[in-house]
């Protein structure tokens, strides 16, 4: 088989190698990075494409979520937060419009209706998180709190950060600087620095075939619906959503719902070390504390997606995605292919990052393949 991966595999993980190599001759030109680690250990370190190498930055969207997350969690293991208590009893203003007894548990399984601006944002305002709770704090939300969920994509660490700021007062990218990514020498970045401009890559479209095109426009949906104030479609001059960490001043303030700039070794290494000893340090989270934050919260029809979702508490359930997956993984996806997560009954942390978007369906199949490629070498070694 012609090989197109670099990178090396640990004994037994040789399989994964082979379902990445097979992604990336069927898609031609895709340029990826795949991170595994296994008990602490990186046991595979695979990229692919003629510009990307092991330490090239990428933007990673939503995968930005867990990162902000996990911020909140330890802030929650600290005793700091308490998730069963209101929103409104650290965020004053919150209280406004029916949102007053929305529990902070709530508001990170994306039941809080506040899933946009009712006249949308520019991208300056967007990236600017402080407005965007200030907004929102003011604002009667789409349904009513508690009753339903759909996802807040764009704008959930924005909230769940103006929450961290009101009891720290400090922002969720300095605490992940100063807990996660700095003590634990993980590249991954909620506002990159000029100087490591360098080393980033633009994202770049998806491809798609005029058929393809043909459906998406079919299923499109009004840019003053639901979805479309979600996605912030109605706000004048709205970039595409792939062309979001291209922007210079999303790059460099790495709002913390979408703006995350990374490297796939540094998103399973978080992971990692979320649920694990890595590099002779003990584990970010108690036991206790990552199975609190990766029970399921939010199931079933997603307002926003209007399709079928399964939400922890500020990440997604991944094992509902990927069945292969052990009870109680968690972590975020991003938009167009991009997949991070920790799996603690199989003590495995997952990266993957892309440059090129794909369509939904490719994205998903490729990480089913990947995931599967992952948990066969696991339980076969």
């Amino acid at each position: 088989m012609q090989t197109m991966v670099n990178g090396t595999v640990e004994v037994g993980f040789e399989r994964v190698r082979d379902a990445l190599n097979t992604i990336a001759m069927a898609e031609g030109g895709l340029e990826a990075q795949l991170a595994i680690y296994h008990r602490g250990e990186r046991v595979v370190d695979l990229w692919t494409g003629t510009s990307i190498g092991a330490d090239t930055l990428l933007g990673v969207y939503s995968v930005s979520k867990g990162a902000a997350h996990l911020v909140v969690a330890l802030l929650v293991q600290d005793g700091i937060l308490d998730l069963d208590e209101r929103v409104s009893h650290y965020w004053p203003e919150f209280a406004s419009e029916g949102k007053a007894e929305l529990t902070l548990r709530e508001l990170l399984a994306h039941r809080s209706g506040l899933v946009g601006s009712y006249r949308g944002f520019t991208i300056q305002e967007l990236s600017d998180e402080r407005h965007v709770a200030a907004q929102l704090a003011a604002q009667r939300p789409f349904w009513r709190p508690g009753a339903a969920f759909g996802y807040h994509a764009l704008l959930i660490a924005a909230l769940s950060g103006e929450v961290v700021w009101r009891v720290t007062g400090r922002s969720i990218q300095q605490i992940f600087a100063e807990r996660i990514a700095g003590p634990c020498d993980i590249d991954f970045h909620l506002g990159l620095p000029e100087a490591l401009d360098s080393r980033f890559r633009p994202s770049e479209a998806p491809r798609s075939t005029p058929e393809q095109r043909l459906q998406l426009a079919a299923a499109a949906t009004d840019p003053n619906s639901i979805p479309g104030i979600a996605f912030n479609r109605h706000a004048p001059g709205n970039p595409e959503v792939w062309e979001l960490p291209n922007i210079e001043a999303v790059r460099r303030i790495g709002p913390a719902s979408f703006g995350g700039v990374a490297t796939a070794r540094a998103m399973a290494k978080m992971y990692a070390a979320a649920i694990g000893r890595v590099d002779g340090r003990d584990p970010l989270l108690a036991p206790e504390t990552a199975r609190d934050f990766a029970q399921v919260q939010s199931i079933g029809y997603d307002m926003v997606t209007r399709g079928h979702l399964a939400f922890a508490v500020g990440f997604h359930s991944t094992s509902e995605y990927y069945p292969v997956l052990g009870a109680g993984a968690f972590g975020h996806s991003g938009a167009g292919g991009q997949q991070a997560f920790a799996d603690p009954r199989h003590e495995l942390a997952f990266g993957y990052v892309r440059r090129r978007l794909a369509l939904q369906s490719v994205g998903s199949e490729d990480i089913r393949r990947l995931v599967t490629a992952v948990i066969d070498s696991v339980q076969c070694r």
